[in-house]
């Protein structure tokens, strides 16, 4: 899907929210000239809120010159210009959430020539590794933030109650180190899938447990 696809759909959406007075939610949005509609129709009181991907600002279209099916993705990888305006993006707030698009497949599906490989990768286990390295490190979005970006925001636009670090409510608590360096290995991942581009990369950043349902789930790798 050309960039122009996307800005199209993206510019229909808004306009159709503003007429009924509506909200409208762009998921994975990718391109530079949809992320300034998103920013023109917030100036104008649209109701619009969208989110990115980390793959969508960590990598360019570069990445897919090799035919790796690993980098066939909906939307696919854009220009330079376009992750330089994720990122831009994600610092003004006109993109609120940075989502996941985890999105398993097989080695069968993905090991075929890639016009018949189906879109998606895996977004799960690479998510906090790729946002502290490539935002977080890199002074291009504070902490805080992009931590808001994955847990306050998408609550408050899908209008649930917040999760709160209070005495008798329940815990629901991803515990991470800022400074772990590791190498994603995909052999090592507990999705039963391993449709990752990220294999091999160093990244800073780690999850070292989970409690969730008075439960405590610890990585054995940290």
């Amino acid at each position: 899907m050309p960039a122009v696809a996307e800005d199209i759909i993206v510019a229909r959406d808004i306009l159709l929210a503003e007429y009924l007075g509506v909200r409208v939610h762009i998921a994975h949005i990718s391109s530079k000239r949809a992320i300034d509609l998103v920013r023109w129709a917030k100036a104008r009181g649209v109701q619009v809120t969208c989110e990115v991907t980390p793959h969508h600002f960590c990598l360019s279209h570069d990445a897919v010159i090799g035919f790796e099916t690993n980098t066939k993705m909906n939307p696919p990888l854009r220009a330079g210009d376009d992750v330089d305006a994720v990122i831009a993006g994600l610092q003004d707030n006109t993109i609120e959430v940075i989502a996941t698009d985890h999105a398993p497949h097989s080695s069968e599906e993905k090991n075929v020539e890639y016009g018949a490989a189906p879109f998606g990768i895996l977004g799960l286990e690479t998510a906090l590794g790729l946002i502290i390295s490539r935002l977080v490190l890199t002074k291009k979005l504070a902490l805080a933030k992009a931590v808001e970006k994955v847990t306050v925001a998408p609550r408050r636009i899908l209008q649930l109650p917040q999760a709160q670090i209070k005495e008798g409510r329940p815990a629901n608590l991803t515990l991470f180190s800022i400074e772990k360096k590791w190498v994603v290995d995909k052999a090592k991942f507990y999705s039963k899938s391993r449709n990752t581009p990220f294999d091999g990369w160093q990244l800073t950043g780690q999850v070292f447990g989970v409690y969730n349902k008075s439960r405590w789930w610890a990585n054995p790798d940290y």
